[in-house]
């Protein structure tokens, strides 16, 4: 009846925030809520009558009637034909918790069913809303997170969604951001949503390459070819897209023929703006890729070679990207005769934000006897694990400028949590090196803290030494 009375958008089927939904998952969580049904029905017919004594709280009395079919005046045929699920409920608490139930049961187009049928829910997910309706409790799992925010959404039970949006923000990852993104338009949740983009837009290239990826709808999978703020080489957009083909064909039933990924990608084709490709990548890639037709193939190589360039429907202008921002941590830089040296030694720090951010590599200072080359090991570690590493060469020019060095991908970093920054220095002995640093250091929006780590045995700490600069998205 909710559904009739409340209309909802069909639930796109996905990965979850971490995973896909596996039946294993689903049939644990529904073990779980039997076994809690089992033990509140034993609690309720206690050959005690007095079994509401037992309890000092109004809560723990409801709770008991959490799955409960004591005084149950209503039940819920739950999940899919062949996979249903029937759930007694109380009018009156699913009411005082929810609009929707109370317009089912007690509203002017109130019907008297004894049975009602909630086909487009699944179990575990229903059942972890009427936790919360009946217990106050928020039982969330990461398999489960995006049925049981549908199911909050359907039935209003605001709170109950907002602690389903905080728990995928706190999961959100370049694996599952594209498939978040087109779930979050799906449930119009704009926080969320600006979350998703954060991530896809610093962390493009992974994003585009995960599994997820494959999963969005039409409509999302244009919505990020169209981003401007896309980190991304666009050869890395192009291959994506033809993974989504690939994976949309099947969806449709079709053979994964050339011919039918260019038709399923339509119009969003033209959204990869193949023009501004490398040539070498074009020509190894793009051009034999079988999806663009002669003549298009032909007119983009007359775009990369004539002076008189064709007209094209694919868009020749590069993408803007992120411009990464600089968290400088010195005040001053200096040069001694003896400092700074390196002799395989380590130099590092600890860091932390107060908003999540993405670390894209560090800026590091180079010779202070004239041109250098350097080589250099950077690393990102949390907790003393290793999250980033790169053998990396950099040439320094003589002055007290930094220069800079990244990872392979941008670092998803967390807020409140310290990491170590570390870097292993090959090269001219004597360098320039930063002093009177700060412990905290404010960069546009985002605060960084800083503190001295175990693992620098070269002499770099808060107050002086190297790993002047920070760079980063946000």
């Amino acid at each position: 009846m909710a559904a009739e009375l409340y209309p909802t958008k069909k639930l796109v089927p996905s990965t979850s925030a971490s995973s896909t939904a596996t039946s294993s998952s689903s049939s644990s969580s529904i073990q779980q809520y039997q076994q809690q049904n089992q033990t509140n029905n034993n609690s309720s017919n206690q050959s005690c009558c007095n079994w509401q004594g037992l309890y000092p709280t109004i809560r723990e009395r409801n709770s008991v009637m959490f799955n409960n079919e004591t005084m149950a005046d209503v039940h819920f045929v739950v999940g899919p034909p062949g996979g249903t699920q029937r759930v007694p409920g109380h009018k009156y608490v699913l009411a005082v918790g929810s609009s929707v139930f109370h317009a089912m049961f007690y509203g002017e187009l109130a019907e008297d069913q004894e049975e009602i049928r909630i086909p487009d829910v699944e179990p575990p997910s229903f059942l972890a809303m009427m936790k919360y309706i009946y217990c106050d409790e928020i039982d969330l799992c990461a398999d489960t997170v995006l049925a049981t925010l549908y199911a909050a959404k359907k039935y209003i039970v605001p709170h109950l969604a907002r602690a389903c949006v905080n728990f995928l923000e706190t999961s959100l990852s370049a694996k599952n951001a594209c498939v978040l993104l087109s779930q979050s338009c799906l449930f119009e949740e704009p926080d969320l949503t600006q979350r998703c983009w954060e991530v896809i837009d610093a962390q493009a290239e992974l994003a585009l390459r995960s599994e997820g990826f494959c999963d969005i709808d039409s409509q999302t999978l244009e919505s990020i070819l169209k981003r401007e703020t896309l980190n991304a080489k666009e050869m890395v957009v192009f291959e994506a897209a033809l993974n989504w083909a690939e994976a949309e064909c099947q969806r449709q039933d079709l053979s994964p023929t050339i011919e039918n990924k260019r038709l399923v990608l339509g119009k969003a084709i033209y959204l990869i703006r193949i023009p501004t490709m490398v040539l070498e990548d074009f020509a190894d890639g793009a051009a034999q890729s079988g999806v663009l037709t002669l003549n298009e193939t032909n007119d983009i190589f007359l775009w990369f070679t004539a002076a008189k360039k064709p007209e094209l429907l694919f868009c020749s202008k590069p993408r803007k990207g992120l411009a990464p921002q600089r968290c400088h941590r010195f005040q001053s830089c200096a040069y001694r005769s003896n400092q700074w040296r390196y002799r395989g030694r380590c130099d590092s720090i600890q860091f932390a934000v107060d908003k999540r951010v993405f670390i894209a590599g560090f800026g590091l200072y180079g010779s202070s006897c004239g041109s250098a080359e350097y080589s250099a090991k950077i690393e990102l570690k949390r907790q003393g694990v290793s999250m980033a590493q790169r053998n990396i060469k950099y040439f320094s020019d003589g002055s007290s400028s930094t220069f800079p060095v990244s990872f392979d991908y941008p670092v998803q970093i967390e807020p409140d949590t310290f990491y170590t920054a570390s870097v292993v220095l090959d090269g001219n002995e004597l360098s320039y090196f930063g002093q009177e640093g700060m412990t905290e250091v404010q960069c546009g929006k985002v605060t960084f803290q800083f503190q001295c780590s175990s693992d620098s045995t070269n002499g770099t700490g808060v107050q002086g030494g190297q790993i002047p600069e920070l760079v980063f998205y946000a």
